[in-house]
């Protein structure tokens, strides 16, 4: 059963990998059922081959139901779609809210269950947005929306689209996991015979109950800690809904390697479980201080076990059913229902069991990293510790000395979830964080067994006394907070090195379990010889004289890194999405680190448009910068920061340059005078550079004009402007690209950084043409996704979603 299982997972695994999907795969699911059934059959008759050919044939119908399982799934879950001619248009939709919204300072997101739409044929999920300042005069309400409300909107959609970066977050695959198939955002009373407006006030069905409640919790404890800085920790705790906790707060979590407790862990929900384990079996076998006798009816371990099992269901209904809790839940109700059965099972196969059924109901948990995690850390501690034997504790031994004993079970059980972890979070996170274990040390009893029951009894008992233990609670992880930001200030606490290839991969896990196989084994110590390639290796990086240009995917924004041998140079920071989110933070940052690539020689920030701009917050407080260079007006928060640290910073003038093992980098605009003329627009500032590699270079333009190309073309001497590559001027817009600049470029290919369905409609029809009409290549990262270029005797070309092509990329 293990090995069919594991085969099922795989399988599943597999899918996630393909381009596209297979035909007939509910066909060919039964088909292969059949198959393995009958083999199966077949060979239990053959005693002398049964092990051998058994597990084979487990293992090769587990990999094929497993692939054409998710196959299946994802043709079901694929198979609603929007139209493309009724993107952008306007539709009126009938629905409820289906979700927990999430309330930010620009308005309001949630999921739509849509059961009537007019004018075109919506999905059944969809994701909206309702922005602040779109008000329904009908109504007075400003996307006021609760779960289980039935509202009747008019609404903006598109297919399901999201940036697609190396090393990034893939938007697409989750929404297709959540089951949601169009995104878009309401309309503000578009018209008066279709306003916005609530049609009832909660529609009943389980679900709209369970988010409704989720919701009510979160109210209540956003009022009682109203303003205080920690509340999102604690709703997170209580609902699991981490959105509310500000980047800043994560990235001292991430730094000490204690994230996996802000949420409703399997950790809590096992410790919550066990509480009311203890408590129903404790009644149970008092018969509720009566004398009815009940544990002659039932048996009081199994009326625990159900209590258990029951009191997990609904903390992980309002954990909003992610992975680890998944996993958590399953293993439980396994236990209870062996429990209740009669039935001794091992823990072995109680992993395996929840492993099979969290890939039978949701065949994408594969694609992310707490699935991985969640299963790694339970198979390490079972790798680590079945099958050893340790001196029971005699039942005469002190409090102290049973205390001692469980103080060092909790530290070597630590010891073995962080050295057993080490090769997965570097794979999956390009870092592992060193003072983890003083850091978990510290938070795990804190948040398991003081935090969390005190934030969950806070939102369930009544005022005045909610109040006080939520503000208990919050008080505590502000303490703790502040000892965990101070580990995190630590330069050691975190290791960064490039994500590993596959075989180094391997190469950590084989020493890993050598350093964690059982006593006596020879040199255990040597199994850490196995870390050093994935510890110690060092960003990959062009050939002397050679460069490699990487066009990020960031939306409606530019942001381009430039790599020599020795030397990394970021051209822009992308677009800001929202107050708390941004390209650098989103995009940027996350390729750096899994790269290994810890600092920037230079940052060239070309104006202060927030397309451009936008992330260079993010990147100054994530990412060592050697020096900063912009036409960023004075006060700009990024060039206060500059002058506040001390750091290099200096404004973009044409003349500057300089080289980089055998690469120019030439500076060809602003002039110095434009910095001090405040007529002039920022993007007729931008800082444009020509960086030049052997024969070939490229042209970063910014968002010049046509007046900035002029003034170019009339200064510049012949040739000067000559490029190979040109990063279109001001994404394509109309009012840049003349014909006379691109006679002067004469580019072979020209990149277009805008954003899917962008308002400005870049790169503008006629001007996208013009590039055409000239034979020139032409790419646009919201198709291809990011483009790299590697510059060399010639120029080679990867194209993002081409490279990496998965089934749910539309195209």
């Amino acid at each position: 059963m293990r090995t069919l299982i594991l085969g099922f997972a795989a399988g599943a695994a597999w899918l996630q990998t393909q381009a596209s999907l297979p035909p007939y795969a509910g066909v060919l699911l039964w088909v292969i059922a059949g198959i393995g059934l009958t083999a199966s059959l077949l060979l239990r008759s053959h005693v002398r081959w049964r092990f051998g050919w058994r597990s084979i044939v487990a293992l090769a119908a587990g990999v094929g139901l497993g692939f054409y399982w998710a196959a299946w799934l994802a043709q079901a879950a694929m198979a609603p779609q929007l139209a493309l001619a009724d993107e952008g248009q306007d539709i009126v939709v009938t629905g409820t809210v289906v979700s927990l919204p999430y309330r930010f300072e620009q308005g309001v997101r949630f999921n739509f269950a849509v059961e009537k739409a007019v004018g075109a044929k919506v999905p059944p999920l969809i994701a909206l947005s309702w922005y602040a300042g779109f008000r329904d005069e009908v109504t007075n309400v400003v996307g006021d929306v609760q779960p289980g409300e039935r509202w009747r909107l008019t609404v903006r959609l598109q297919r399901p689209h999201g940036n697609a970066n190396p090393m990034g977050f893939d938007y697409e695959a989750w929404l297709l996991e959540q089951g949601v198939r169009a995104t878009g955002y309401v309309r503000p009373q578009p018209r008066a015979d279709t306003p916005n407006v609530r049609l009832a006030a909660f529609v009943p069905g389980f679900g709209n109950m369970v988010e409704a409640s989720r919701a009510a919790l979160r109210a209540r404890i956003l009022r009682s800690l109203e303003g205080k800085q920690y509340a999102g920790v604690i709703v997170a705790l209580v609902v699991g809904d981490q959105r509310a906790i500000p980047q800043s707060d994560w990235q001292v979590f991430n730094r000490t390697g204690v994230s996996h407790l802000i949420s409703i862990s399997g950790l809590h929900i096992t410790m919550i479980a066990g509480l009311f384990a203890l408590g129903a079996g404790a009644l149970w076998r008092r018969s509720f201080f009566t004398d009815w006798q009940l544990p002659l009816r039932l048996p009081a371990q199994k009326v625990a076990a159900l209590a258990g099992a029951l009191a997990a269901f609904v903390y992980v209904l309002l954990a909003g059913f992610g992975v680890p809790a998944q996993r958590t839940l399953y293993m439980l109700l396994v236990v209870a229902l062996a429990l209740w059965l009669g039935r001794i099972t091992s823990i072995g196969h109680i992993l395996c069991l929840a492993l099979g059924v969290v890939v039978l109901l949701d065949p994408w948990a594969v694609l992310w990293p707490g699935f991985w995690l969640s299963f790694g850390a339970v198979a390490t501690m079972l790798y680590a510790t079945a099958g050893r034997t340790t001196a029971p504790m005699p039942l005469q031994a002190g409090r102290w000395r049973r205390l001692r004993a469980a103080v060092a079970l909790g530290a070597h059980t630590q010891y073995v979830v962080t050295v057993g972890l080490v090769p997965l979070t570097m794979l999956l996170f390009s870092q592992v964080s060193l003072v983890s274990p003083v850091a978990n040390a510290l938070a795990i009893p804190i948040i398991s067994l003081v935090v969390t029951p005190l934030s969950l009894a806070g939102s369930l008992l009544p005022t005045p006394l909610s109040d006080g233990l939520l503000l208990l609670a919050h008080a505590i992880v502000q303490m703790l907070a502040q000892v965990l930001e101070w580990l995190g200030a630590r330069r050691f606490a975190v290791w960064t090195a490039p994500a590993p290839p596959m075989w180094s991969f391997c190469w950590a896990l084989l020493g890993t379990a050598w350093l964690l196989a059982p006593r006596g084994w020879p040199h255990r110590w040597a199994g850490m010889l196995g870390w050093l390639p994935l510890l110690t290796a060092l960003p990959s990086s062009p050939p002397p004289g050679h460069m490699w240009i990487t066009a990020f995917d960031v939306g409606q924004g530019m942001a381009v890194l430039v790599e020599t041998h020795d030397h990394r140079l970021l051209y822009d920071t992308g677009p800001a999405y929202s107050l708390d989110s941004d390209g650098a933070s989103r995009v940027i940052v996350p390729y750096l680190r899994a790269r290994g690539i810890g600092k920037l020689d230079g940052v060239i920030i070309s104006h202060s448009d927030l397309d451009h701009a936008g992330g260079a917050m993010s990147l100054l407080e994530n990412v060592q910068v050697g020096w900063l260079a912009s036409s960023l007006f004075e006060g700009h928060p990024a060039v206060e920061a500059r002058r506040e640290s001390h750091r290099p910073y200096l404004h973009c003038v044409a003349g500057q340059s300089w080289t980089w093992e055998g690469v120019h980098f030439a500076m060809l605009h602003p002039l110095p005078a434009s910095h001090m003329d405040i007529a002039l627009k920022p993007n007729a500032r931008s800082c444009t550079v020509k960086i030049t590699a052997g024969k070939h270079a490229i042209l970063l333009a910014g968002d010049i004009e046509a007046a900035q190309e002029a003034q170019l073309l009339a200064r510049s001497a012949e040739d000067e402007l000559a490029a190979d590559v040109l990063l279109a001027p001001h994404h394509g817009s109309g009012t840049s690209s003349t014909q006379a600049f691109l006679n002067a470029v004469h580019p072979t290919l020209a990149i277009f950084q805008v954003g899917h369905r962008n308002r400005y409609k870049h790169p503008k029809a006629q001007v996208y043409a013009r590039y055409g009409d000239m034979g020139i290549a032409r790419l646009r990262t919201d198709v291809e996704g990011a483009v790299v270029l590697e510059f060399g005797e010639g120029i080679a070309v990867t194209r993002y979603r081409d490279s990496r092509p998965r089934y749910w990329h539309g195209r």
